[in-house]
């Protein structure tokens, strides 16, 4: 959950859910700027209730016996056969009675074994004679003679006593096994107890206490059987939660979610993403139909030709290289390239950056200006890595990555018809050259203060400060002829020191190698999209640099590219039959309720002083709030609007492609001469994910994230509160971390602190990069950036002790809630349970030095760990001693 400088704060869950691309800079908002810091699928009750219960340790072995019996006393049953049949050939041959008494029904298990149905009368009557019994008239059957009939009786009844002995031998071994299972249950039960004893009767919610263990106030309904069931599946009893409450919450979780070959890591973040791309795959395929408007009939199209694959292969890559062509041709496939005469270096950036929504070298974007939120400016930035991070090309220890991508990059152009013979020698030198426009970069830890870099300056002084490129030029053609640039038009860099460095390593390096370069960026960010041999060279590029042995299935490919750059249209198909509106209701009640707690809480902190912390609280009760989905999901005219300038054609998805690249870029750059919309959402509805807006002060809750495990109507409030609670702490907090503590209530970026306030602030957030640092990941062995987590890491503390303390009001306005079955613990416990089971998951080696190096997010179980032992409220509820590694004696806390 990071605030962006693209006025979009990530939540602390974006690392979770995804890894960046390899071979593609992490992801930021098509229609923003880049990043500053940072219900259930359920049986229906009554389909249960009228269904047939049978014990699950009984019901197997009963159903089976009707066909075990037979097969164990043949010769008996032929007998019984025998006899049967000339009985009832003896009543075909009598008249019907002239009255039947109807007698109750009964479901019975019948001598030879089979299952019957009779009445009560019949299952306990004696065996009738020959021409006597129901049904039975005047003597019109066979004579049948008095010892065969007393024979007959005999075996039979002796079969029947063989058979019941036989019955009661197998129930009393399933009764046996029944035995042992609750047995064994109810040891667990008492291990639990053992763990984490109650302390003090139980109030039963109602204002009475169970001083005598009953089972009263125990909620047995089919939600919270399922909810605990859910909770207890997770979680490794034999851990000790005061030592590692990870392993404690997720053991058996992760034991249990080995990594898929095409993920670098595995959680629950990701395990609900994939849930929901199947539920957006489902609303995609269905056909057009009345329900449909424009918009949504685009992004069907859309997948539809992405999923197209025999339509692609014939299409080929004629377009992507007609492309290549336009902007003067990659040299390297190129025979006997020349600079072209008509293309200047800026017009191939700017034109690069207007088509296809590619900055090269310069990181080129339209936004609110951080001094001056209701107005937009054009912005720049230093490049975006092509690999994860800086350290991937700098560090020694990353050798083999950059060679993996020397040879991704080489194969790729000869796939484009490059010359065997050169290829490789003539792409090192793109990696030198891209080597060093990194190297002049600044590292992300050291960009953490926003002020400090940035700096705003008409066009004419950045011509004066970086001469080797001719800035209008470029500006010109990147923002397109609709909008003209002013002589002294404003812009805001935060890289003047890149841009001034990158002026320099332009004007000394050869222009075939910098066309090379510029023009592999496009067709890398490509290459995402391409099939066959060119997803085979991609996947063997992604298995050095992150672990990943096999490519995701092309239809999760689609819906997810879909739903990235057509987001409006699939929110409105999402949340037609899968967003409860309730839930709307319930988590504006709890983000009031949490903003109730942090105002609480920082009147109570000491570090502060007054006139800040007044300013502090109207900030904080300034922010808007954003649930589910902007209404222009449901107003079809705003939607097909949105959509107006877009082409989607049915049967070539590369040209869809690029239409979409403009059209977002051209959306983009046209927001120049318009005032700022504060009210327009930056991010699509179907997101796992929340955000903090700090140009508008905003924080967004998708209707993605309003699902289980974060929330659900069915849920106690301990659980919604240590879900999406934390969530919606985790971003309010987001507004006073080391970022969003610079921008004001207006969203303007100002120095609203006094210099003591903002002093005992940095002493405060060392101790979190201390304590952070010291957590190492195990993958690696190396440990922790905590300098680069620190946003993240201070909203994540500051959001889980603001929503217990919202979920122990609400507690004492509405009483105890009651206890899930089975698993002994208090709601309380229970809070913080739920919090840790939101960040179960594993990560391969590869994913996790990537993690440190590039990510502002601190990996699942350090999320789990590091704010849970800095909270006193987790050690009171698990009874953790003062001194365990859970409830350490010195503790950090921000907010």
């Amino acid at each position: 959950m990071e605030a962006s400088r693209a006025g979009q704060c990530r939540v602390g869950l974006c690392d979770m859910l995804a890894t960046p691309t390899a071979g593609k800079a992490p992801t930021k908002p098509s229609n923003e700027r880049p990043n500053l810091n940072n219900g259930y699928l359920q049986a229906n009750a009554l389909e249960d209730l009228s269904s047939t219960a049978v014990s699950p340790l009984l019901g197997q072995q009963l159903q089976q016996l009707p066909q075990q019996l037979p097969q164990l006393l043949p010769a008996q049953q032929q007998h019984q056969q025998h006899h049967q049949q000339q009985q009832q050939q003896q009543q075909q041959q009598l008249p019907p009675p002239q009255q039947q008494l109807k007698l109750p029904t009964v479901v019975f298990l019948s001598p030879d074994g089979s299952g019957a149905v009779g009445s009560a009368l019949q299952r306990n009557a004696p065996a009738t004679a020959a021409g006597a019994g129901p049904g039975s008239g005047s003597g019109s059957a066979p004579a049948v003679s008095a010892p065969s009939v007393a024979s007959d009786w005999l075996l039979l009844k002796e079969a029947q006593h063989r058979r019941r002995l036989l019955i009661l031998a197998i129930a009393f071994t399933v009764l046996g096994a029944a035995i042992g299972a609750l047995a064994i249950y109810f040891a667990s039960v008492h291990q639990r107890c053992q763990l984490y004893p109650r302390s003090g009767p139980q109030d039963a919610g109602d204002g009475s206490f169970n001083l005598d263990g009953s089972h009263n106030n125990i909620c047995m309904t089919q939600e919270c059987v399922r909810t605990a069931a859910s909770l207890l599946s997770a979680m490794d009893l034999t851990a000790d939660p005061c030592d590692d409450f990870f392993q404690f919450a997720c053991g058996t979780w992760n034991k249990m979610h080995p990594i898929p070959e095409d993920r670098s890591s595995i959680s629950t973040f990701e395990v609900l993403s994939d849930q929901q791309q199947l539920v957006l795959r489902g609303v995609l395929e269905e056909p057009v139909d009345e329900h449909d408007n424009a918009a949504t009939v685009k992004a069907k199209a859309f997948f539809k030709s992405c999923m197209d694959l025999p339509q692609i292969r014939k299409v080929g890559v004629g377009r992507l290289k007609r492309v290549l062509r336009s902007l003067g041709g990659w040299p390297v496939i190129e025979r006997n390239w020349q600079p072209p005469a008509n293309l200047s270096v800026e017009q191939v950036m700017g034109q690069l950056r207007f088509n296809y929504s590619e900055s090269v070298m310069i990181e080129l974007y339209v936004g609110a200006d951080d001094k001056n939120s209701s107005v937009n400016i054009i912005q720049m930035d230093q490049l975006q890595y092509a690999l994860p991070s800086r350290d991937y090309y700098l560090k020694p220890n990353s050798e083999n990555d950059r060679q993996a991508y020397h040879k991704y990059m080489t194969q790729i152009s000869l796939l484009l018809g490059a010359d065997p013979a050169t290829a490789a020698d003539e792409l090192r030198e793109v990696i030198q050259f891209e080597t060093e426009l990194v190297n002049v970069s600044l590292a992300e830890a050291d960009r953490h203060d926003t002020s400090a870099v940035y700096k705003k300056l008409t066009l004419p002084e950045l011509q004066e400060r970086v001469p080797e490129l001719n800035w209008t030029e470029y500006l010109q053609t990147a923002v397109g002829p609709g909008i003209q640039l002013d002589a002294n038009e404003p812009l805001v860099t935060y890289g003047l020191v890149y841009l001034t460095e990158m002026g320099r390593i332009l004007r000394e390096t050869d222009l075939r190698v910098v066309h090379n370069y510029m023009l592999w960026r496009l067709v890398m960010s490509l290459m995402t999209h391409m099939i066959d041999e060119y997803q085979r060279e991609r996947v063997e590029f992604r298995k050095i640099l992150l672990g990943i042995q096999s490519e995701r299935t092309r239809w999760s490919q689609c819906v997810e590219w879909t739903n990235k750059k057509l987001g409006v249209a699939v929110g409105a198909l999402f949340i037609r039959d899968n967003f409860n509106q309730d839930s709307k209701e319930v988590a504006l009640e709890m983000i009031h309720n949490i903003r109730a707690a942090f105002n609480e809480l920082l009147a109570e902190n000491h570090w502060m002083d007054d006139e800040t912390r007044a300013v502090a609280k109207e900030k904080a009760d300034s922010m808007n709030e954003r649930i589910g989905y902007p209404e222009v999901l449901t107003n079809v005219t705003e939607l097909e609007q949105e959509y107006v300038n877009l082409t989607i054609v049915p049967d070539n998805f590369l040209d869809n492609v690029f239409s979409i690249l403009q059209w977002e870029s051209e959306k983009l750059l046209n927001l120049l001469r318009q005032p700022v919309d504060k009210e327009k959402w930056t991010t699509e509805p179907a997101v796992v994910n929340a955000f903090y807006n700090p140009n508008k002060n905003d924080i967004v809750f998708p209707a993605g994230i309003l699902q289980p495990l974060f929330y659900s109507q069915h849920f106690p409030k301990s659980l919604n509160y240590g879900g999406i609670g934390v969530v919606i702490g985790h971003e309010i907090t987001h507004g006073f971390d080391d970022k969003g503590r610079q921008f004001d209530k207006e969203g303007n970026m100002m120095q609203w602190w006094n210099n003591a306030t903002i002093e005992a602030f940095r002493e405060r957030t060392q101790c979190v990069i201390d304590q952070y640092s010291r957590y190492k990941i195990n993958e690696v062995d190396m440990f922790m950036d905590g300098r680069m987590t620190q946003g993240e890491n201070i909203a994540d503390n500051g959001g889980l002790k603001q929503s217990f303390r919202a979920y122990k009001k609400w507690e004492r306005l509405n009483g105890r809630e009651q206890q899930l079955p089975a698993l002994n613990m208090t709601h309380d416990q229970l809070f913080f349970l739920n919090y840790a089971q939101i960040w179960c998951g594993s990560m391969r080696p590869e994913d996790a030095l990537t993690k440190i190096r590039s990510s502002v997010h601190s990996p699942g179980f350090v999320r789990v760990l590091g704010p849970l032992s800095n909270s006193r409220d987790f050690a009171n509820a698990y009874n953790c001693a003062v001194g365990t590694t859970m409830n350490p004696a010195k503790k950090c806390s921000v907010w």
